[in-house]
Order: structure tokens, then sequence, then C-alpha cells
């Protein structure tokens, strides 16, 4: 964009990228937004035409946050900055809880804080005469190349990924690569060595738990021939609980290893690439397995059998909720599952462990008297999914998921802890698999070249074997999180017992305590996950209001 500009006639002060920015918005206008491929959220206040425009990147790699109430127009990267004006009340955004109880994360544009909401990724924001106007200015469209053979597919792949790893390589001080000892951030460090980058910094960091990978992340580092930190920490995530919070802005459950990591990393680089987005690509999570048998069933369902098999649903959930056993929670959710085939939003959702299908469910959550406030205010979460269903209607049932995840659980939930946990130490992560002409290219591959045999990351795998250690290229993938079923044995169950009393669950009038006290008193159980980590978010929710000062 720099070399095009000089040709028409710009001049250039510096290097920065901040001044081709600018420049580009100089020409282009609002079209140069759509030229930008990288990292960014930024503002510009046009003094010509006395507006104020903000813009975050096509995949929401970077936030940005606004407020806008009583003739007052706030912005900022953070929510907590926007709460330091004295216009703006802390009230809580109820439909923002109800999702987060759900999904572990918030969608759409909304936060927790009622009135701030977070611009959409791909989309600006003009303010102008005390009003704004919000854009789209690019979207990705998925055009699956049927004529796209697995050798030429694979050629492809190298292509762009090597291209995406080049152009994420432009700095001004060290890079490094958190290397998992998965296939994502192996290819990375791959194509750096490829790229002729010499003493390329890799950095593992386990918690003393099963899914530690120290021995696959040293066989790539040795294979490579990187300079290889690691670390093992005691992972005590309820004594962080409250800096993490403070930084996420929400109670997530899947900080504190972000927040680990990049404080590790800290004194070595300022920058770090990232393997996230190769999964959501290729096809790589476990989730993927269950939707890839189904993919040709989806659209096929009749609408009495849709019907009936909502009803045998519905019924299932009340024979297994009336006694409470809970461990046995999972498999009817299984079962539920596989009742919704033909409705693909609720079947993924379900697989997601989304409870509110199921009204009875609302009452077991909830108190009477705030189920009784929010009963006809709260939109289903699947409300919030269905647009981007529609958009891909004419996909595979698994790629409109990949499509929906793209634009939703990746932005909101991994994205958001990557940026929030790694700025916390001032380290700037980029993820090269989120490079523009590397995404259309992985959605215009069929899903059949993807997963083969059910296997997640197929092509992937078929891709990288020459050039990894067999061992990678085959493993299973492990995910870099907090067993719930672990951490409820090993601290969380006493400290919620301490802070979660029945006393304070009255006074906060939200949650039903004896659905606390019925998870807390049932034997421990490792089906159990979805109601550690249910404690977990009320306990995080607790800390979040307390550190925010957020009124009810």
């Amino acid at each position: 964009l720099r070399s095009d500009l000089i040709k028409k006639g710009y001049q250039f002060a510096t290097h920065s990228d901040t001044e081709v920015i600018l420049n580009v918005y100089d020409h282009y206008r609002i079209d140069s937004f759509n030229l930008l491929n990288g990292i960014f959220a930024f503002a510009i206040y046009d003094l010509q035409n006395n507006e104020l425009i903000l813009v975050r990147d096509q995949f929401g790699i970077k936030p940005i946050h606004y407020y806008f109430h009583n003739d007052k127009f706030i912005f900022s990267s953070e929510q907590k900055a926007i709460l330091k004006h004295h216009n703006t009340e802390r009230r809580l955004n109820k439909t923002a809880l109800h999702l987060q109880l759900n999904l572990r994360y918030t969608q759409g544009e909304e936060t927790l804080f009622s009135g701030i909401k977070r611009l959409p990724p791909a989309h600006y924001l003009v303010f102008k005469g005390n009003s704004l106007e919000i854009k789209k200015y690019w979207s990705l469209k998925p055009k699956i190349d049927d004529s796209l053979t697995e050798e030429k597919a694979i050629d492809k792949l190298h292509f762009y990924l090597k291209q995406a790893v080049d152009r994420q390589l432009v700095s001004d001080v060290p890079i490094g690569v958190y290397l998992s000892g998965g296939m994502d951030s192996s290819a990375i460090v791959q194509k750096m060595s490829e790229l002729g980058v010499n003493n390329i910094n890799t950095f593992t960091l386990g918690f003393n738990e099963p899914t530690d990978e120290f021995p696959d992340a040293k066989r790539v580092a040795d294979f490579f021939k990187t300079n290889h930190h690691t670390q093992s920490l005691p992972l005590n995530p309820l004594e962080q609980m409250e800096e993490v919070i403070w930084h996420a802005e929400e109670p997530k459950i899947n900080l504190l290893q972000g927040f680990q990591m990049s404080k590790f990393v800290q004194p070595h680089v300022k920058v770090i690439l990232g393997g996230l987005g190769g999964d959501e690509l290729f096809a790589g999570y476990d989730i993927h397995k269950f939707i890839y048998p189904s993919r040709n069933f989806h659209k096929i369902i009749p609408e009495p059998l849709k019907k009936l098999l909502a009803w045998k649903s519905s019924f299932l959930f009340k024979i297994q909720n009336r006694p409470g056993l809970m461990k046995w929670d999972e498999y009817r959710r299984g079962i539920q599952m596989l009742l919704s085939i033909g409705q693909i939003e609720k079947y993924y959702l379900i697989i997601r462990n989304v409870w509110d299908f199921d009204s009875k469910q609302w009452e077991t959550i909830y108190s009477k008297n705030y189920l009784k406030e929010i009963r006809n205010q709260v939109p289903p979460v699947v409300s919030w999914f269905k647009k981007y269903f529609e958009e891909s209607s004419s996909l595979n049932p698994l790629d409109q998921v990949l499509f929906t995840e793209f634009h939703s659980k990746m932005v909101n939930d991994y994205l958001l802890v990557d940026d929030r946990m790694s700025m916390a130490h001032s380290i700037e992560e980029r993820v090269p698999f989120l490079d523009i002409d590397l995404v259309e290219f992985g959605f215009s591959i069929p899903i059949d070249l993807k997963m083969k045999n059910g296997i997640t990351k197929s092509l992937f795998r078929k891709a990288m074997k020459p050039y990894l250690p067999e061992k990678i290229v085959t493993k299973k993938k492990w995910g870099f999180t907090v067993n719930p079923y672990l951490q409820f044995k090993k601290d969380l169950k006493q400290r919620v017992e301490k802070e979660l009393t029945d006393n304070y669950i009255d006074q906060e009038g939200i949650f039903n305590k004896k659905y606390v006290r019925a998870i807390l008193n049932a034997p421990a159980h490792p089906n159990m996950r979805w109601h550690y980590n249910y404690l977990w978010i009320l306990l995080g929710f607790k800390i979040w209001r307390e550190k925010f000062e957020v009124k009810y």
C-alpha cells in the first residue's frame, strides 16, 4: 500500500504502519478498510468532515468498545477505560450474562456491562452530529471449489501458509512462537525455518497436568533446532482469578493458561506467533467428529419428524432432570444432540453445551424472581447464531459450523482470551492462520478433503507429513485447558462453599441456590464437567461484580 501511494504522489516521513493507514484513508476513504490485511483496531478523526471513524479488523483479532448515552460518545480498546468516565453507569447486561452461562463467552456486540458495546469484526463506525452509524466493510464468502484435488489443495495450503507466516514476520523486535507440540504451532515453526529464519525462539508452558505437551514440543524444537524455552507451573487458577478477570473483563474459565504463557515469554520476546485459527479452518476440533457423520442428514429430515424428535428431547430432559442424577447429564445431552438432527443450529449448540433449549433448565439455573424478570426479555441463545447458519445455508452442515464458529466462538472466546492475556504483559500476539488469503482458501476446500474417515484435519495432516516428525502429525488433539473435574477436587469446591453461601446467593437474587448446593453435594465425577464449569462461572461472576462495582 505504501509503494502504491508513493506512485500516486504521497510522501512519507516514517516507515510506520500508522502513517500508511492515514494516507490510504486520505486517498480511498472508507474503501481503504477493505484493502487492509492484518491485526488492527483504530480511530480516525476526519477534520474535513467533522466525523469520528472507528474500524476493527476482519476477524476481530483486536478489540474496540464504545458507549453512547446522554449525548456522550466514549470509545476505548478496553471496557474498564470507558467505566472511568463519570457518565458511564455500571449496570449488568442480563442478556450477556445469559449468553455467558450458556456459552462461557458473550456473543455479538454484547458485553457484561449494560450500554458498552463491541464493534463487530469487519465493521466500521461513523460518529457525526451526535449520531452513529455502523456498517460492514468486508464479508467472508465461502466458495467451495469442487474441482480442487487433494494434491492441488496441499500445494495451495503450503503456498498460502508460507505467505501468511512471511507477512507476520515483519517486526523491529525479536519474534517467538508458542509451541504447544500440536500441528498448528509446529507448522508455523516449519514455515519460519523454510523462510530462512535463524535462531527461532519457541516457548512451551505446562501445569503438571495430563495434557502437558513437553515431549512433543521438544520433538519439534529439536527437529528444527530452535532456541527452546520451557517452564512448568502449578496450576492454581483460583489464586489469580481476580487479576485475570480484571484484564479479561469477563469471568471466563480459560484465562490463566494464556496469562501465564505471555508472562513466561515477556522477558525474551515482545512479539509472539500463535496457532489459533488452524482448527477452525481445517476442521480440527473433536466436535467436528460428531458433526461430520451426520452432515448428510440435516437437510433431509422432514418437519413432522423434527417436531417429534424435539418432543422426545424435551421428555428426555424431564426424565433425567427429575431425579437429579447429574453424572448422567452428559449422556442425556448426547442423546438430545442426536434427536436434533435436521436442526443444525440446535445440534451444534447442544454439542457446545448450550442448555436453554430446555425451558425447565431456566428454572434450575435462575431464582424464581429473577426468572420472572428476564423470561420475556432475554432472547434464547440460538437466536444469536441463526444468521450465520442462514448466510451459509448453501454449504455442507459441517462447513456451516466452521463458518459460524469463525464469527462467534473464535472471535468472542479464543481471540478475546489471546488478546487480553497477551496484552496483560505487553506482548503482541499474531495469528498467521487468520491471514485473509489463507482464510479464503481454507473456506474453498471441500469438507471431504478436510476430513476423511472421521479423522480431523485429514488434509492438513497429509500436507505436513513430509515436513514434521510423524508423532506430531498423527497425535490426538489436546486442549491447552484446565480439567474442571480435577480443579473441583483441588480447590474449586472449597472456594465455592466459602464464597457462594446461601446468604450471598439470596442477596444476589439471580441464581438458584438449591442447584448450587446439589452440585456441591453430589459425589465428584468426571462426567460432571459442565456443572463444575458452571460453578466456576458463578464464582467468576461474583469476582467480576465486586472488581468492577457493577450494580444489579
